[in-house]
């Protein structure tokens, strides 16, 4: 239920920083909470099909917070968004349970590709300051991502035997 998803970041939040004094700090105050509200809030309605109206909540929620989650991306429970301005999770992004995410990360695209084109998180994982992941790369439950770290699918052309091998890295 949304309102149990709300109250789930916001405990998240106040558990995993240290700073946080109170839930009425984290609800008012703090810029991932706001985002993150919005965001379930325009997820609600995407899914429902409200996709110009969940894409305005989501814009409005980024000019305000410097966040943009797309109304698309699939975010799961108890997700904080630490020092958040930056942020940015493309449309078929995918982010596991109680994942911690800092500030200026980018879950991004490589293109045009039509279909799956974002990243997913595992359950768990800490995806440190400007960090960016990008394509559609899966990151295994309880890894963490280096601070200004650049994680994407490369693929490699190689010709051996007179072969041609299509190796993902």
């Amino acid at each position: 239920m949304l309102i149990d998803e709300i109250i789930l970041d916001v405990k998240t939040a106040k558990k995993m920083d240290p700073a946080a004094k109170s839930y009425a700090e984290i609800l008012f105050l703090y810029q991932g909470g706001h985002a993150l509200i919005t965001y379930r809030i325009a997820h609600w309605l995407y899914i429902r099909k409200h996709f110009f109206l969940a894409r305005w909540i989501s814009q409005h929620s980024r000019k305000r917070t410097l966040i943009e989650i797309h109304s698309g991306a699939i975010l799961g429970h108890g997700i904080f968004i630490d020092h958040g301005a930056g942020v940015v999770i493309g449309e078929t992004a995918e982010v596991g349970d109680n994942c911690l995410i800092y500030q200026c990360v980018t879950l991004g695209g490589t293109g045009k590709d039509i279909g799956k084109r974002h990243p997913t998180l595992g359950k768990n994982v800490m995806v440190g300051a400007s960090a960016q992941v990008l394509g559609p790369i899966y990151i295994g439950d309880n890894c963490k991502v280096a601070s200004n770290a650049v994680v994407l699918i490369l693929y490699l052309l190689v010709l051996q035997k007179r072969e041609c091998l299509l190796n993902q890295w």
